[in-house]
């Protein structure tokens, strides 16, 4: 089955955050738009429906009334610091750093706000860092949770496309999957590919890739936002960088498999230039997910710095490789380890106060703006009622009243067999004996206890420093940890338009890039590490910029 040729004045490839965003923009300029997508409808909106929703803002009024004082001298420190640009082509990296900062520091969150989109008012703080005042990490406090969390971020560009297509402004066609970009004169024109056949699938289930015919559509912009690659391990591991060692032979996946960075291969057959494909986001705090949407699903715990972390044979990660602080340099340590996994070992105090579970669907409260429910699971006792799902249900959670239970439990664990149980009975017992005293040379100790300083965590994200054997604050826990794949930091080199640029720097006439598939700007906004909060606003900027420069 072949349809007949559509056209139109732009096209979008991938029907994410940027995507959204890009067709919007272009509504907006009076453009007749189409948006395709390789899945059912169903999955409108991409990976940023399922994200937690954390925004990276910049003296943000959240942040002032935390008693913050943030400014954009202090986050482009820290961005630059965190980025560690030092390649050639990270010219344009570069510029779109400067540029997003910009954004982030001024007009962003009223462009926001306008769209109806708020805020939770407590600020989070993610990637603490810990080195000196020029190395990596949020010298503050600046992740925002949206409220309503990724689904809230989506919600707005997706009303105006779908208003848009009530008009008849714009066609969205699921089941279409590009293979080629089309090409007159040396411009893009338009793509083509292979309709998929119909699936029940629901949002982020895999779906088939039967073929039940062809399409060509004809444009004149044509804009790539298609994600990364972050749900295909064997690309992850092809690309994956000397500086973190041998990639894992057992990771966990932190998005749907439609995240196959199929998009990377066409755009490069069109003479689309790939840079920076080594530099990549995972984390290592991944655990099982005990209710699976996709294949290998797993979830990141979002964790405060309390919790104890000990490699697979038990020694504790080095300073300062403490929770929350710096997720590339604790990968790369880890791998240096020879195992794939680690172990948080904490009390049920701790993970009441400080366990958090990225993802739209594990924050019902947020999520669902329900103001008495987050109440409830936020500030009373207990762990929140998705976390206590992974304690009663979750293979990577073990739970016992006492020290040499949990120690036995943890060898008999898959994978324990390499903890030397020894060393970790004295690691738990040396750090216990640390807080007798309100002063101690222990350096996590005392950046937990400083961080109490700050508000927002001590009302909900850091514990009141205790003893992990304090009968008071148990049962102890031990939760197994897993690498778990996420974002591409490379992608589609291109100009602040969002242009994409060929081999020798110039333009590709009629091709643009936005979103992930772009490295969120650029081909790689963030260079070596993210400050966290920054990859749904790379969505927002990328696909702005690329929508408006497409629509011109």
């Amino acid at each position: 089955m072949t349809h007949t040729p559509l056209s139109a004045d732009v096209l979008i490839i991938g029907w994410g955050l940027a995507g959204l965003v890009a067709a919007s923009e272009a509504l907006d300029a009076g453009r007749r738009v189409i948006l395709i997508d390789q899945e059912p409808r169903t999955n409108l909106g991409g990976q940023a429906w399922w994200s937690f929703g954390g925004l990276f803002f910049i003296d943000s009024p959240e942040q002032r009334r935390m008693g913050i004082r943030d400014s954009l001298a202090l986050a482009t420190q820290d961005w630059f610091g965190t980025a560690a640009f030092d390649r050639p082509e990270d010219d344009w990296p570069r510029r779109w750093a400067e540029a997003y900062l910009q954004f982030a520091a001024g007009e962003k969150r009223a462009w926001l706000r306008e769209r109806g989109v708020s805020f939770f008012p407590v600020v989070g703080w993610a990637e603490r860092g810990g080195y000196g005042a020029l190395g990596p990490g949020n010298s503050v406090p600046r992740f925002h949770i949206t409220w309503g969390t990724g689904p809230g971020v989506v919600a707005p560009f997706a009303a105006a496309v779908e208003q848009g297509e009530r008009e008849g402004r714009i066609t969205i066609l699921p089941r279409h999957r590009v293979t080629e970009l089309i090409t007159t004169d040396g411009a893009v024109t338009g793509a083509r590919g292979s309709i998929l056949e119909s699936s029940p699938a629901a949002r982020g289930v895999e779906s088939s890739r039967a073929v039940i015919g062809d399409f060509e559509i004809s444009a004149g912009a044509t804009i790539v936002s298609s994600g990364g690659i972050g749900g295909n391990h064997d690309l992850v591991r092809a690309a994956w960088p000397a500086s973190l060692g041998v990639p894992p032979t057992q990771m966990l996946t932190g998005v749907p498999a439609y995240v196959d960075g199929s998009m990377h291969a066409v755009s490069e057959a069109t003479g689309a230039r790939l840079i920076n494909g080594d530099r990549m986001w995972h984390y290592v705090e991944g655990i099982k997910n005990w209710d699976p949407v996709w294949p290998s699903h797993g979830i990141r715990i979002l964790p405060g710095p309390s919790s104890l972390w000990l490699d697979a044979t038990g020694k504790r990660l080095p300073v300062p490789l403490f929770p929350g602080f710096d997720t590339l340099g604790t990968l790369a340590h880890l791998r240096t380890t020879g195992y794939d996994h680690s172990w948080f070992v904490t009390s049920r105090q701790i993970i009441e106060k400080e366990f958090a579970l990225s993802g739209s669907e594990q924050n019902p409260d947020l999520t669902g703006k329900d103001v008495g429910l987050l109440l409830k699971s936020r500030l009373a006792k207990g762990p929140t009622g998705p976390v206590q799902a992974f304690l009663d249900e979750g293979e990577d959670f073990i739970v016992e009243n006492d020290l040499e239970s949990l120690l036995e439990q943890m060898h008999r664990h898959p994978g324990g067999d390499a903890l030397d149980i020894d060393h970790v009975r004295r690691e738990i017992v040396a750090r216990d004996r640390e807080m007798d005293n309100e002063f101690t040379k222990d350096a996590q100790i005392g950046m937990l206890r400083s961080m109490r300083g700050y508000r927002g965590d001590k009302l909900i994200r850091t514990a009141a420093p205790h003893r992990l054997q304090d009968p008071a604050a148990g049962p102890l826990v031990a939760v197994k940890l897993h690498v778990l794949t996420r974002k591409s930091l490379g992608g589609i080199n291109t100009d602040l338009d969002g242009r994409a640029l060929g081999a020798d720097g110039e333009p590709i006439p009629g091709l643009f890039a936005a979103g992930e598939a772009s490295g969120f700007g650029g081909g790689g906004v963030h260079g070596y590490r993210a400050l966290e909060g920054t990859f749904l606003g790379g969505c927002l900027f990328s696909g702005r910029q690329a929508g408006r420069a497409a629509a011109r």
